[in-house]
């Protein structure tokens, strides 16, 4: 019983130092600490810049304060679309219905060019009219940098070739799963795009891509292979720009896809 009771006071002075420790105020860096392998920051240093505040959106999917807004569902004016007769940049002829961007007309640029980015975009495939399958059902896609696409497609009960599901690189990279939901369904894209590193503007490290449908991720840091090509091998053979638009593919399947909430974070 002694031992206990000798047990239980020391316990209590334990808990009596840490509540006494809890009075002090912590350190808010240090300038004593080894520096970081191939940084000039030391660990933990005091004198390292805070990261800028961004306001992240009032509800889950919102674009935080520091996003490039590409469509909210009042207008089409950060699009435009060209002809293969006529490259001369013309007015999106994509129709806005009940803020639904309804993908049909021919393909869609954004006007602002970008390389490394975070990119928002939900889309949804026709639930009530079902025609075609394969690739001919509820497909599009978003094209980085005008080269490198992110699948999207109707999977659900839609047997179709691995590389080209929805989250896949399209030819390249199945989907780690098929995490689509239902067609008529909101499907959710959170994409982070690794711009391709260039010298003299040839690549000399691949561009990759980590992204998330629905919440579960399907690529993790992918390596591409090149720009998108429908039944070839690709490569990194040419030259390659530092920045270019998004491009929005109209697959031309009917009932056309619809898109909403698009926007996009550059990132260093």
């Amino acid at each position: 019983m002694k031992t206990k009771l000798l047990s239980l006071a020391a316990l209590l002075g334990i808990a009596v130092a840490f509540a006494a420790d809890d009075n002090k105020p912590f350190p808010l860096g240090y300038s004593d600490t080894p520096l970081i392998p191939g940084s000039k920051w030391k660990v933990h240093d005091i004198d390292r810049p805070a990261p800028p505040v961004v306001a992240p959106g009032a509800k889950l999917g919102d674009a935080p304060a520091d996003a490039i807004i590409i469509f909210n569902g009042k207008d089409t004016s950060q699009l435009f679309s060209r002809k293969k007769d006529n490259p001369t940049p013309q007015p999106s002829p994509w129709v806005i219905e009940n803020g639904e961007l309804i993908v049909n007309g021919g393909d869609c640029w954004t006007k602002l060019e970008f390389a490394s980015c975070q990119l928002h975009v939900e889309w949804r495939s026709d639930a009530k009219i079902q025609k075609g399958n394969s690739q001919k059902k509820g497909n599009a896609g978003v094209f980085f940098m005008d080269r490198y696409e992110s699948q999207m497609l109707d999977c659900d009960n839609n047997p179709t070739y691995a590389d080209g599901m929805t989250g896949s690189v399209y030819g390249q990279t199945p989907p780690l799963v098929n995490a689509g939901r239902k067609a008529g369904e909101w499907q959710v894209y959170d994409i982070i795009f690794t711009a391709p590193k260039l010298v003299a503007g040839k690549v000399v490290e691949p561009a990759r891509i980590t992204t998330f449908v629905n919440g579960v991720c399907v690529q993790n840091n992918t390596s591409i292979m090149g720009p998108t090509k429908h039944k070839q091998v690709t490569s990194y053979s040419g030259t390659f720009p530092e920045k270019a638009p998004f491009r929005f593919q109209d697959h031309k399947n009917e009932p056309p896809v619809r898109m909403r909430n698009i926007w996009v974070r550059p990132l260093p």
